[in-house]
Parts: C-alpha cells; sequence; structure tokens
C-alpha cells in the first residue's frame, strides 16, 4: 500500500503462527484488496484469499487452475499489502513439479503472503468439493512440501498441505497422507471435503497438528460453527467463497432492479456511500500527502 506502514512494521508471518497458537483463527474468503480491507476493519484477525476467488472474478474462468503462479502472486500481493493483518493464500498444486513450487513459494512470500496451501491433485486440478479429481502420489506430494520448506525464507512462513484424498481414497488414506505431509515439512494440514462431523473429529484424533477446516457452501462438508471446529481442536476455519458469493447475489439483484425500474433512487439505503468507501481506502491520507507534497515544492 502506498500509505506510510504502522511502526514498528507488523511481522505477518509470526503474527500468524501465535495466533494459531491462541486460538482457532476464522479467516474470511477476501476475493480482493477493500474486502480484505472490509474483514480487517470489522475485526477479523487474518484472511483468506481463494483461488477459485480470484479467477472467478479476475477472468471468469471456473476453478480448474487457469491462472498461472505469477498473475496469482500479483493479486494476492494487492490483497495481502492492504492490511495489517495476515493472510494466506491458496497454491494449488503449486504450479508444476518441486522446483517450481520453490519459487511459487518465495513469489508468494515476496508478494506479502504469511502462508499458502498446496494440494495433492493432478494437473488440470479441481474444485475439491467435485467429483473426478486424481491424486499425485504420496511421494511427489512430500518432494513438493520439502522443497517448500527448503524454499521459504521466513521461518514462520506458514505451509499448509491440502490433500484431497478422501474423496478419491477414503478417509483412512487421508489421514495417512496428512501424517506423512508432516513429516515432509508441512506445519498444518487441509482435510479438503470431510463429509460429516464425525469425520473432522477423527482427523483431529489422528493427525495432532494445526488443521485447517473448509466451510465452504454447497460442497460436501457439513455446516459446522466456528465453536464446534474449536472444541475438536481445529486451529483455522476459512470462508472462502461466502463474501463472493454474497456480493454475486447482491449484484444480480441490484441488476435486476436497475432493469425494471430505470433507477438505483429506491434501494440507495442498500448501498455503501461514497463517504464509507473513502474512509474504507483511508482516502483523506492520501489528499494530505499530496497536498503536503504541493506545498512543500510549489510550483
Amino acid at each position: 500500500m502506498l500509505l506510510k506502514p504502522v511502526d514498528p512494521p507488523v511481522d505477518k508471518p509470526r503474527t500468524l503462527r501465535r495466533l494459531i497458537a491462541e486460538e482457532t483463527v476464522v479467516l474470511p474468503g477476501a476475493f480482493n484488496a477493500p474486502v480484505a480491507m472490509l474483514a480487517q476493519q470489522l475485526g477479523f484477525s487474518a484472511v483468506y484469499i481463494s483461488g477459485a476467488g480470484l479467477i472467478n472474478g479476475l477472468a471468469g474462468y471456473p476453478d480448474i487452475g487457469l491462472l498461472g503462479m505469477d498473475e496469482m502472486a500479483r493479486q494476492a500481493g494487492y490483497i495481502a499489502q492492504a492490511v495489517q493483518v495476515p493472510a494466506i493464500c491458496d497454491a494449488d498444486t503449486g504450479y508444476g513439479d518441486a522446483l517450481q513450487v520453490m519459487r511459487t513459494v518465495q513469489a508468494y512470500e515476496q508478494a506479502g503472503l504469511s502462508g499458502l496451501h498446496l494440494e495433492d491433485q493432478q494437473a488440470p486440478k479441481r474444485c475439491g468439493h467435485l467429483e473426478g479429481k486424481a491424486l499425485v502420489s504420496p511421494a511427489e506430494m512430500e518432494r513438493k512440501l520439502a522443497a517448500a520448506a527448503e524454499a521459504r525464507r521466513h521461518p514462520d512462513f506458514l505451509l499448509i498441505a491440502r490433500t484431497d484424498a478422501r474423496a478419491v481414497e477414503g478417509l483412512e488414506a487421508s489421514i495417512e497422507r496428512g501424517l506423512r505431509y508432516l513429516e515432509a515439512g508441512a506445519d498444518a494440514i487441509f482435510p479438503e471435503a470431510l463429509q460429516t462431523p464425525e469425520e473432522f473429529g477423527r482427523y483431529a484424533e489422528a493427525v495432532k497438528a494445526p488443521l485447517l477446516a473448509n466451510m465452504t457452501e454447497f460442497g460436501k462438508s457439513p455446516y459446522l460453527t466456528v465453536a464446534q471446529f474449536a472444541a475438536l481442536g481445529y486451529r483455522m476455519v476459512i470462508f472462502p467463497m461466502t463474501a463472493f458469493r454474497a456480493m454475486m447475489k447482491a449484484v444480480e439483484q441490484t441488476f435486476r432492479q436497475l432493469r425494471d425500474q430505470g433507477t438505483q433512487q429506491h434501494f440507495l439505503d442498500q448501498l455503501q456511500t461514497r463517504q464509507e468507501l473513502y474512509e474504507l481506502l483511508q482516502y483523506s491520507q492520501y489528499t494530505q500527502i499530496d497536498a503536503a507534497l504541493a506545498a512543500r515544492f510549489p510550483d
């Protein structure tokens, strides 16, 4: 961000490690910088950047890995650098083999992210809650995770291993992969698309590490509350597409009213005001900087 950062600067990766050691962290999905800023304003201590949210929102593509690493790092960097809270970002399959994963980790770190997750799907990847997924071997994923751990520069940059094995090989295979991934270098495990509360509990009993739960909507997993996940021992709960879906539905309703009424006057009370947006973006601070520079160096 252009504005002067807080002094002293926030060590975001270290902050994230401290947060997950102390509590169950709720990470709302932020698909652009203003949404992340709003999450921060409302008191969330971290944000999550969904690959689906970025590729759906930027390019109108489905979540099948069509956004490259450079694009992901650049777009996620805008989001991460707009806030003082840590951001975790989806890194899909790492965008290649183990050596490419090393480059991905360093690009994400340089973009200002505090952690990422890598998944064990084969390319082309699929949304974790859809059918038709195929997995790489555990050994291939272990190589990627070891490479990721070797590549990071900040010791607290969080490496999360996502396993999609539940839908392909079953729960016990997913647990076994999670344990192997921890040995290979992962700091936390993301068991994707577990199907019952009992499965979430079984996973937490078997895998003694920081666990991430995905509370996406309209998928295979049941809706559990953050309090329920905390009771099971999960340290992170993401809501990757909740805001995106709410935004799309709100825009749809707005456009219907514009199409039918020809004016927005009757729903102004449903809109964020100009002043609310300017306050969120800290507009006045930019104008103050501009005015101060003009006064200091007059024409």
